[in-house]
Order: structure tokens, then C-alpha cells, then sequence
């Protein structure tokens, strides 16, 4: 299949992330070595603070934004553009050297303040690495002649998942 970038868009709360740690959980079970990010909300009181960036080979974790005053801020949130090149930036550098797969989770407004972290994504999208990243879907479009773009619903979501991992099962050889 020669060079496997997959890019999954969709709206918001549709499960992306979910479907990444999905296939990085099974991936591991075959002794594969994930490497990347995902981001997960942080939620108090039932409403929604912030996120947290997590890398997937150390479980190291940081604030990627917080809502609150300060730059650079995409809307109501601010961005921790420290804990974003720390975990997020650190967790791709060290995918590209020897992971058997790239998580980047994900490409959108928020990542794109940090100039390391546009870098690192440039990387993983040239690189001969299998990369699986989740796109925010006004930079979808950026990627589509990369690589193979899914968009995400409820119906299809179980569907493209299997379709992922037969992709990745092929490619990985497990």
C-alpha cells in the first residue's frame, strides 16, 4: 500500500479520539509501538474547562488550553503552548524515530499556535511512518491528497474502524 496516512474528521463529541485509542489499544495487544498524542476535554461541574494532551508511549500528560485570559487563546480558551511542545511536539519526535505507528490527535486551531508543532506535523505527513490523525474539520481539506480522509458520524463510526484496522493490519502485518 506504500505510504498509509489516514485523517479522520467529523463534528465535535462524534468520537474520534475515542476511535484512535480504540485502535491503539489493539494495536498494542499485537506488541506494536504507538507513538503521539491524544487530547481529551476536561470537564467540571458537566461543562467543559479545557483539555489535556497525553502522550501514548510515556502516559505523560499536560494542559493544552484552559478557558480563562492570556495568549495565544483560540476562542474562550487559552493555549499552554509549553505543555503542547513538552508532551505533544516531544511525543511526535519521538514516534517518528521508532514507533511502528503515529497518533496525532489532534490537527486543528489550537495545535496550529505552535510553530513546533506545525513542523512535527509536516514531518509525520512526508514521513515513510504510518501516521492515523484526527483533523479538525476546517483543515481537513489540507490533507485529503495525503492520504485516505474519513469523516466521522455515529453511523459510520464502528464501520470505519474495522476498515482502519484491516487497513493497518495489511500495512503492520499482525
Amino acid at each position: 500500500m506504500g505510504l498509509m496516512k489516514i485523517f479522520i474528521t467529523g463534528l465535535p463529541g462524534v468520537g474520534k479520539t475515542t476511535l484512535v485509542l480504540r485502535v491503539a489499544e489493539e494495536l498494542k495487544a499485537y506488541n506494536l509501538k504507538i507513538g503521539g498524542f491524544v487530547t481529551q476535554e476536561v470537564r467540571e461541574k458537566g461543562r467543559r474547562v479545557g483539555f489535556k494532551i497525553k502522550a501514548l508511549d510515556t502516559g505523560e500528560e499536560g494542559i493544552l488550553a484552559w478557558i480563562g485570559d492570556g495568549y495565544p487563546r483560540v476562542g474562550r480558551y487559552v493555549v499552554n503552548l509549553e505543555d503542547l511542545n513538552r508532551v505533544g511536539v516531544l511525543a511526535i519526535k519521538r514516534a517518528l524515530e521508532d514507533a511502528d505507528l503515529i497518533i496525532i490527535d489532534e490537527i486543528g486551531a489550537m495545535e496550529y499556535k505552535s510553530m513546533e508543532f506545525a513542523e512535527a506535523v509536516e514531518k509525520a505527513v512526508k514521513s515513510e511512518k504510518p501516521l492515523l490523525a484526527t483533523v479538525h474539520r476546517n483543515y481537513a481539506k489540507r490533507f485529503k491528497d495525503y492520504g485516505k480522509l474519513y469523516v466521522l458520524t455515529p453511523e459510520n463510526r464502528e464501520h470505519i474502524r474495522q476498515e482502519i484496522m484491516e487497513s493497518l493490519r495489511m500495512l503492520l502485518k499482525f
